[in-house]
């Protein structure tokens, strides 16, 4: 995928409230206009990388772009888990990631616990995969340093919000 690494931010959103409640791997949701404003050479499926809440540290992050097929979602979604476990929720914040690889195309499951057997394979994976080099240093971006803290500093408009915080420092 030439869009990767690819870099992105908004408004962490409410979902569909099953991550936390019934997987236990929380997961922080992006607004239609991040979602819809992915390149095409982003599939669906299952990527890795770093991520920021506000002007927090960055973490280890992993993240289903798709339309989550054991649950036969019919709107494509992008929720991030981020590795850490956070005190409270942080709707209304804003997440910065930047999506460093892939790990696989999503898929369906024969039940719930085969579906957190698999996310929790991927976590593992992303843990091991942001050790390289060559992802690590993308840890210490500028994308993150320069994050705004909350929705207020969002630009108004999808057009010029697709141009002003969608993969660009």
């Amino acid at each position: 995928m030439k869009s990767l690494p690819y870099f992105c931010r908004g408004e962490v959103i409410r979902g569909f409230g099953r991550g936390s409640k019934e997987l236990g791997i929380p997961t922080a949701n992006f607004p239609d206009s991040v979602v819809d404003n992915l390149p095409a050479d982003i599939s669906t499926g299952i990527y890795y990388g770093w991520a920021c809440v506000g002007n927090s540290d960055v973490y280890k992050m992993v993240m289903s772009i798709g339309w989550n097929p054991y649950y036969k979602n019919t709107k494509k979604s992008m929720e991030t888990h981020v590795i850490h476990t956070f005190k409270e929720d942080f709707y209304g914040e804003i997440l910065s990631v930047v999506m460093v690889g892939y790990i696989r195309p999503e898929r369906s499951y024969d039940s719930l616990e085969a579906l957190i057997t698999a996310i929790n394979n991927d976590i593992e994976e992303a843990k091991v995969n942001l050790e390289l080099p060559e992802h690590l240093k993308l840890k210490d971006d500028n994308f993150f340093t320069s994050a705004p803290s909350s929705s207020s500093a969002l630009p108004s408009t999808i057009e010029s919000t697709s141009q002003t915080i969608l993969n660009g420092h």
